[in-house]
């Protein structure tokens, strides 16, 4: 069974305990409430360390069959995706931020720099990255940045929630009246969500709110036991060459796998193939990214299909009561899906079938709770579709329009034409 744990929110607007190990805050979303969950120790009796030191974090690349060098394609590929621009959406009236993403790195990287904190890397991680890495293109939404840094101390992480903030502040127009402006009321303009853990992990994270789901997550990360899902997500690209010289002929660009294997990761990757390590050790067992993935047509090997029931039981472990797991539903589909209800729609089909089939560890009157609230979640969006084409093929009545004609000869009536 699960700990409580009593907790509280400080002054800098992270949770705070002693024992909790994830802390989920998203202000913007759900009125300033706090999401806790801790869980004993029995229950990750079983899980294994991939990573316990920020060192071998920063240097897990040194392991020759986890990282290679990018091609000359997936080199001007990561250009391109650099040299794009991405926008953080304001609420209410606040304006969006456009920027590219290579200029919101340097100026990220740069703030930190005068704040104190050393940032020897920056790394692109996620959809971003694998999209780079692949064989074929394909659509991508979600867009992770790393800066592995030190947070040996609370004051890290204030420090670095400070710098995230005055970057934000830099951004906007100097129209804008930024005296006026404080880290709380920021927090709900610009910031979707975020996140600090620091009992065993150390590292949090910030998510720059988008209205069409293409968030950019800025993590900064001490120490990080699980750095993947996925094999599909498991890659790091170091970007330091682009950033520090955007125009360098031939960078030497390195890429990294988290899986271990980079080869078997992107051998999956170009088959659409899912495939995972022990996702009992997976912050909500990877359950919700895994049916994403397979709404984007990726295919499960048998292995991760075994597995299905493990991502099940740590997610209910995380996530006990239907309110729990409302909020971080809701919270996931707001992140990846933006207005995309029919995307919405079909993730709900994946994800209701999965629990349905999978799920052994809650008791039978439990699971249809669950599979009740994601039901109800579905025929809502079923509504929301059906008016949305209602709208799209309702036209309104056209008045007839009669186009008069009057001859040059110097008559004194017009002519009906049409």
């Amino acid at each position: 069974m699960r700990k409580s744990s009593s907790s509280q929110i400080n002054n800098n607007g992270y949770n705070s305990s002693s024992i909790t190990d994830y802390y989920y805050f998203c202000p913007a979303k759900y009125n300033g409430k706090v999401n806790n969950s801790a869980t004993s120790s029995s229950n990750y009796s079983k899980m294994k360390s991939e990573c316990s030191t920020s060192q071998q974090y920063n240097n897990h690349c040194n392991n020759s069959t986890s990282a290679t060098e990018l091609s000359n394609r997936q080199i001007e590929r990561l250009r391109s995706v650099l040299n794009q621009n991405v926008e953080i959406h304001g609420t209410e009236n606040f304006p969006t931020l456009e920027i590219s993403l290579h200029q919101l790195i340097v100026h990220m990287r740069r703030k930190l720099r005068e704040a104190g904190i050393t940032v020897n890397h920056v790394k692109m991680n996620g959809g971003a990255a694998s999209f780079v890495l692949a064989a074929e293109e394909f659509a991508y939404s979600d867009l992770d940045l790393i800066f592995p840094i030190s947070l040996a101390t609370e004051e890290d992480f204030d420090k670095v929630r400070s710098t995230v903030f005055d970057a934000l502040i830099e951004l906007m127009p100097d129209t804008m009246n930024k005296k006026n402006l404080n880290p709380d009321s920021l927090r709900d303009i610009y910031i979707r969500k975020m996140v600090k853990v620091s009992d065993g992990d150390r590292w949090s994270l910030f998510s720059l709110h988008n209205d069409f789901g293409r968030c950019i997550e800025l993590k900064f990360v001490d120490q990080m036991r699980r750095a993947f899902e996925f094999s599909v997500d498991s890659f790091h690209i170091t970007l330091d060459r682009l950033l520090d010289d955007a125009n360098e002929s031939r960078p030497v660009i390195k890429a990294e796998s988290m899986f271990g294997d980079i080869k078997e990761a992107m051998r999956h990757l170009n088959k659409r193939l899912i495939d995972t390590r022990n996702p009992e050790e997976i912050r909500g067992g990877g359950l919700l990214k895994y049916c994403h993935l397979l709404t984007r047509g990726y295919r499960a090997t048998n292995n991760c299909r075994d597995m299905e029931k493990y991502m099940c039981s740590r997610f209910f472990i995380d996530f006990p009561d239907t309110h729990m797991q409302e909020i971080k539903l809701r919270s996931y589909l707001d992140n990846h899906f933006g207005n995309e209800d029919q995307m919405k729609y079909e993730y709900l089909q994946v994800l209701y079938r999965v629990i349905k089939e999978s799920t052994i560890c809650l008791m039978s009157h439990e699971r249809r709770q669950t599979l009740s609230m994601v039901d109800r979640f579905r025929q809502q969006l079923s509504y929301n579709i059906f008016y949305n084409q209602q709208n799209c093929c309702y036209t309104t009545h056209m008045p007839k329009t009669t186009i008069l004609y009057l001859p040059p000869n110097g008559a004194m009536h017009w002519i009906p034409v049409v």
